[in-house]
This record gives structure tokens, C-alpha cells and sequence, in this order.
């Protein structure tokens, strides 16, 4: 079978050990690294959205492709950077200030990563400062999550932080979490709302110039 379609197959299934051998496989082919990481991740993790879209899979299937994609990409990366292939855009993902939940989090850096994006993992409780450093190092897009009602209102702070520092205009803010709604994404003046993993990524590519 086509290396090609061995890596797509292996990260929807959730196969890491399978996952290396083949992206080795590929190189070994001759297949470019954009080639493999197109039509192998990217395309993978599309249908592993869709499939979470559509009811036929939940969250831990897609935490198991994920970490397939992402064991896979590592061994890509350096051939990646030495071809030349340009990211999808820069994300920053962090979870607010006071709350250190990092599930969602993660997942969303991972499906975002299996997208094509360049990923800054700014980690749990982030304070506004560390959010407006990264605005100004050149993030397209700030994805913010909080899982608890008592860290919403530090989205709301860390939106104002990067207002108030005269930067809001240059970044695209997302927001996520349990008790996160649309409602309150428009409230405080984020630029969108996701559910989910899956649509943190479509979003975030509709907000791409």
C-alpha cells in the first residue's frame, strides 16, 4: 500500500509505533515532507474531526489520533524546516489565569498541530502578561480555554490586558471551554467561539488572512 495512505490510515486509527515506521517509510519513498504532511496528517485529522463531528467517534478516539499525528510529526518536523514548508499560521493555546486544567487544552494544540499550524503551548494559568508576549513575538491567533465559571472572568481581563497594551488589533482571540458560550465570546469581545477541538480548528482557519 501507498506509504502515504499507511500514515493517513495509522493516525485515524491511532497508531503511533506504526505511525513512525511509515512517515520513515515515506521519506524513504522519496514522498516530499509537504506531501506526507498533507495528504498523511492534515488530511487524517480532518477525518478524525469529521468522525467526532458526526457522533461516529468522542473524545478519547481523538486524543488517540492525535498523539499518533503528533508522534509522527516529530520524527517530520526537522525534514519539514529544512524544506522550507511554510505553517498554516501561529497559534498560541493557553489556559487562563487560575485555572490549571490542561485536557482540552491540549487536544485542541494537537488537532491544531495535525492542521498545519505552528503551536506556542503557553501552558496552564496564564497571566495577561505572558498572553500579550506572545502577541507581540507574532501569534496570529491566541486560543484561550477555562474550564471553571470562577477563571471566565480572567478571559474577559486577559482581552482588556491586550487592548489596553494596544495590540488587540494585531492578534485573532478564540475562546473555549465547558462553561464558555457564545454569548459570552461576543461579550467580551473575543473573536469566536469553539465547542470543541474540532471546531477550534475550522474556526481558526476562517479567521487565517
Amino acid at each position: 500500500m501507498d506509504p502515504i495512505q499507511n500514515i493517513y490510515e495509522a493516525v485515524v486509527g491511532g497508531k503511533n509505533e506504526e505511525v513512525s515506521a511509515f512517515v520513515q517509510a515515506g521519506l524513504d519513498a522519496g514522498y516530499t515532507p509537504a506531501d506526507i504532511l498533507q495528504k498523511g496528517f492534515i488530511s487524517a485529522m480532518a477525518e478524525v474531526g469529521r468522525l467526532y463531528e458526526e457522533g461516529i467517534s468522542f473524545v478519547p478516539e481523538m486524543m488517540v489520533s492525535a498523539r499518533a499525528m503528533k508522534v509522527g510529526l516529530e520524527i517530520l518536523k526537522p525534514f519539514l524546516a529544512d524544506s522550507g514548508v511554510e505553517s498554516a499560521g501561529k497559534v498560541a493555546v493557553g489556559t487562563v489565569q487560575g485555572d490549571l486544567h490542561d485536557i482540552g487544552k491540549n487536544l485542541v494544540a494537537m488537532m491544531l498541530e495535525g492542521a498545519g499550524f505552528e503551536i506556542v503551548d503557553l501552558g496552564t494559568d496564564v497571566p495577561p502578561e505572558k498572553l500579550i508576549a506572545s502577541v507581540r513575538e507574532g501569534v496570529d491567533v491566541l486560543a484561550l480555554s477555562s474550564l471553571l465559571t470562577t477563571t471566565m472572568p480572567n478571559m474577559a481581563t486577559s482581552i482588556k490586558a491586550i487592548k489596553d497594551a494596544g495590540l488587540r488589533d494585531r492578534v485573532k482571540i478564540i475562546i473555549g471551554g465547558a462553561p464558555i458560550t457564545v454569548e459570552y465570546a461576543n461579550q467580551i469581545g473575543a473573536d469566536g467561539y469553539a465547542q470543541d477541538a474540532s471546531q477550534a480548528v475550522n474556526l481558526t482557519k476562517s479567521l487565517m488572512p
